[in-house]
This record gives structure tokens, sequence and C-alpha cells, in this order.
């Protein structure tokens, strides 16, 4: 099935900043908080399996790369992790249970990705609608 070259560019940028964060996060799991001048977790095991969870996406991502409207499912489980990771930031936040340093996670892990996540997702629709008459 034809798609647009951006879509593969953009999932492959996906999976590589995924990866690099997960790896990151699972190596160094107090250092974000360290640049941040934030209190560390209790129990950075929690913060370095979100790392892996992340990193796991960013496979995800990869393999959809090569055919993203038929593996449009992996984009689709991202999409809504990017926005269910901020509302969950601004349900903690209010409720005091989280600074707004925090929120720095959100720049580079869901909110630059809402719009080219959310236009593969809508061409998807688009192509099945058309399959459909």
């Amino acid at each position: 099935m034809e798609f647009p070259k951006w879509m593969s560019v953009v999932l492959k940028a996906a999976a590589i900043y995924n990866i690099l964060w997960g790896i990151w996060v699972v190596l160094f799991p107090l250092q974000f908080f360290e640049i941040l001048g934030m209190d560390e977790p209790v129990h950075p095991m929690i913060w370095q399996g979100m790392g892996m969870v992340i990193g796991v996406y960013g496979l995800g991502y990869w393999w959809a790369s090569y055919q993203p409207l038929v593996h449009w499912p992996i984009v689709a489980v991202g999409f809504l992790g990017k926005i269910f990771g901020p509302a969950g930031f601004i349900i903690n936040y209010y409720s005091g249970a989280v600074p707004a340093e925090f929120g720095y996670t959100l720049i580079t892990n869901d909110l630059i990705w809402w719009i080219p996540f959310g236009a593969i997702l809508y061409r998807v629709y688009q192509v099945r609608a058309w399959q459909k008459i």
C-alpha cells in the first residue's frame, strides 16, 4: 500500500528517539531528576520500567515505519500513550503529586508527535473509508 515518505521518516525518528530515551532512563535513572533539580524517586526501578516501555515502543515504531498504513495499530497505541501521558501529568500536577518541571518530558516524549501520528491515523481512516465505497 502506497504511503507518503514522510510517514516512514517520522516513525523512524520516533523510534530512534524512544530507543535512546529508554536506554538513557534505564542506565541512568536518576540523571533526569538531577538535571532538573527535582527530588529523586524513592524507587528508581519504576522509572527504569518506564524507560523500558518507551524503548519497546521505539521498536514498534521502527517496524511500523515500513508500512505505516498496514501497521497502524502500533501508531494508534503510541498515539494513545502520547495523549494519556500528558493527561496523567495534568492530573498529578494539579493534585500536587508531581512538580511542574516533570512536564518537560511531555514536550519530546508526547507533544511533538501528536500532529504527525494523528496525520498518519487520519490517512488510515481516509484509505479505509475509501475502500468501503
